[in-house]
C-alpha cells in the first residue's frame, strides 16, 4: 500500500468484521528514537494461534469475494523491510492487538499518510462502534475517544455532519500542535 494509514484502515475493518465494539488505534512517532509504531487493538472475537498464522499468510482470507488476503501480510512486510517488527497477539473471546514498528529513516519507509482521514472514515462508516485514536510525537500527544463524545452528544449519532465536522477540526488542530505547528 502506498501509505500506512491504508493498512490501518484495513486492519481496523478486520476488527469491525470481528464484531469489536471498541477499536483503539495508537500512532507513536519519534524522530529522537527513529521509530514509528502503529497499534490497532480491538475487543472483537479474537483468534486462535492457528488463525493468527493464517492471517499473516497472503494466500488466506475469510472473505468469499476474493481468494487472497493481502492487507495484514503487506502491513507486516512494510514494517519488516525497514528493520522494524510486526506482531499479532490474539485470544479467542478477548480480542486482538496488531502492532507494526518501523525504522523511520530507512530508505524503504512507507509514509504514514493521512491517518486523520482514516480515523474520520472509520467513525463515519461505523457510528455504532467506539474508536479511541491516540497520536503522539516527540512534541506531545492527543486522544480522540468516541466514548467521551457520546457522553457529550447525548444520543446524537457520530455520523451527523456537524459531529463529523467537529471531529475533523479537532484532529487537524491537535495534529498541528503535536507536529510543532506544521504538518
Amino acid at each position: 500500500m502506498r501509505e500506512l494509514s491504508l493498512n490501518v484502515m484495513d486492519v481496523a475493518q478486520n476488527s469491525v468484521r470481528a464484531e469489536a465494539s471498541l477499536v483503539t488505534i495508537t500512532v507513536d512517532e519519534s524522530d529522537k528514537n527513529d521509530r514509528l509504531t502503529i497499534s490497532i487493538e480491538d475487543n472483537g472475537c479474537g483468534m486462535t494461534e492457528e488463525q493468527v498464522q493464517q492471517v499473516i499468510d497472503p494466500f488466506f482470507t475469510t472473505r468469499t469475494t476474493r481468494k487472497v488476503g493481502l492487507g495484514v501480510p503487506l502491513f507486516k512486510m512494510s514494517a519488516e523491510q525497514t528493520g522494524g517488527s510486526f506482531s499479532i497477539k490474539s485470544e479467542p473471546g478477548k480480542g486482538t492487538v496488531t502492532t507494526a514498528s518501523y525504522v523511520k529513516s530507512h530508505v524503504d519507509m512507507t509514509p504514514l499518510g493521512d491517518i486523520n482521514s482514516t480515523v474520520e472514515i472509520l467513525i463515519r462508516c461505523n457510528p455504532d462502534i467506539d474508536f479511541v485514536f491516540i497520536h503522539s510525537t516527540d512534541n506531545g500527544s492527543f486522544t480522540l475517544d468516541t466514548r467521551e463524545l457520546r457522553e457529550v452528544l447525548d444520543g446524537v449519532s457520530l455520523d451527523t455532519p456537524d459531529v463529523l465536522d467537529w471531529i475533523h477540526a479537532f484532529l487537524e488542530e491537535q495534529t498541528q500542535i503535536i507536529y510543532g505547528g506544521a504538518i
